[in-house]
């Protein structure tokens, strides 16, 4: 089956469902060949307990869990926030970042190790092939890469779970909880089953269906405040207190998540072509976002803030279709990082219910001049400028309409 002789394998290992089957089936199509687990701890929390005994357990010969919580949010998350990329003006992009980040500590693992291959666990149908296979092509840019998803028997989930019991490898899902799930620090998905049918409302008040908050309705009858502190840009402390990065993000998700924010239900454009219908959690993040943009409404001049705008529709496709470790990323992020030098002050909300209420911000680098602004008598400004650059502003519509015949 295999296109050369493969002896060593380093596999892409979340524990889930698809990883769990593919140590076995990797080494009964590919001459028993050694299986070296790798999972990037980026935030999935109690899904990496037990990890390793399970690895070994069904034919590893080891497991690398590798902590990548602090790089991913300062050079991944942090740059996406500052961008304002958001994919098709809902996605915050959870699983695109974290991909390139674990597919590149994974391509170390496999060059230390002398592997052979890199296998993942991605379907072909999916965005997440593409986002692994990018970042390995970038520093492996000859190793070979087995994806069984494209190639295996198993046409459905269902099938996969048959072969996992048949293989007693233990399983935290069964057919009736079978969705799709990813989770990070920044985010959890959940796609499949009911979810498919974009007719279907999410069963957000089921147990277990929500895991890093509750619903709207399920939310405190009280409002709770907010403070976030900016830097350049970047997130320096909450309610006054500075926080390390990671640290933030918790902090975020737990309000937010308190109080029903950031749940997300959305029918996407996939990079492969289809749509596809996905629930999303991002409470902490969704906060942030719209901290970074009220702060951004004074601090940034209107030029500026509007072509950042169209930066940040291009590096959210960037970051949607795996192509982190571009040139053309880089490049924008180094535009993004030049615009928030000034990017630096506080941002008060009221959270409610799933609502995020401006409640007040603040900044050094203000370009708010309320002298200026003001509808009450000033010395500042004078309204009868107004008229003269009216008229060169419209003299082309003057132009065309008396053309017209107007």
């Amino acid at each position: 089956m295999a296109k050369k002789e493969i002896k060593k394998v380093v596999l892409a290992y979340s524990g889930g469902l698809d990883t769990s089957i593919i140590i076995p089936w990797l080494k009964e199509n590919y001459n028993n060949c050694e299986v070296i687990a790798v999972s990037g701890d980026v935030g999935q929390g109690t899904e990496l307990e037990g990890l390793e005994e399970k690895a070994i357990a069904t034919g590893a010969s080891k497991l690398y869990i590798e902590d990548l919580n602090k790089e991913f949010v300062e050079e991944f998350i942090w740059p996406t926030l500052k961008a304002g990329a958001v994919y098709e003006n809902k996605y915050l992009l959870g699983t695109s970042f974290a991909r390139p980040i674990i597919a590149k500590r994974i391509v170390e693992i496999a060059k230390a190790e002398g592997a052979d291959a890199i296998c993942h666990g991605c379907t072909g149908k999916g965005n997440d092939q593409v986002r692994f296979e990018l970042t390995i092509k970038a520093f492996a840019p000859d190793m070979e890469i087995i994806a069984p998803w494209r190639t295996w028997e198993f046409k459905s989930r269902e099938e996969e779970i048959a072969y996992a019991e048949e293989k007693n490898i233990p399983l935290k899902i069964n057919r009736e909880t079978n969705y799709s799930k990813d989770k990070n620090l920044w985010h959890l998905s959940h796609e499949g089953l009911d979810l498919e049918d974009p007719a279907n409302e999410p069963m957000y008040n089921k147990e277990g269906f929500l895991e890093l908050g509750v619903s709207p309705e399920q939310a405190p009858d009280v409002p709770t405040y907010v403070t976030i502190s900016f830097e350049k840009g970047i997130p320096v402390a909450v309610d006054g207190e500075k926080l390390p990065a990671v640290e933030i993000v918790k902090k975020l998700n737990k309000l937010g998540g308190e109080n029903g924010i950031g749940i997300v239900d959305m029918v996407e454009n996939r990079l492969v072509g289809m749509k596809a219908r996905g629930v999303y959690e991002t409470p902490g993040g969704t906060i942030l976002y719209a901290a970074h943009a009220k702060l951004e409404e004074i601090c940034l001049d209107r030029d500026t803030l509007h072509y950042k705008q169209n930066v940040a529709n291009r590096f959210a496709e960037l970051v949607y279709f795996g192509q982190w470790y571009t040139p053309l990323r880089e490049a924008l992020s180094a535009f993004v990082d030049s615009t928030q030098q000034t990017v630096t002050g506080d941002v008060k909300f009221k959270l409610y219910k799933g609502n995020i209420i401006d409640a007040g911000v603040t900044s050094p680098y203000s370009l708010y001049d309320e002298d200026i602004a003001t509808f009450d008598e000033d010395e500042v400004y004078d309204q009868n400028d107004s008229a003269g650059f009216i008229n060169l502003f419209g003299l082309p519509i003057k132009v065309q309409a008396k053309k017209k015949g107007y």
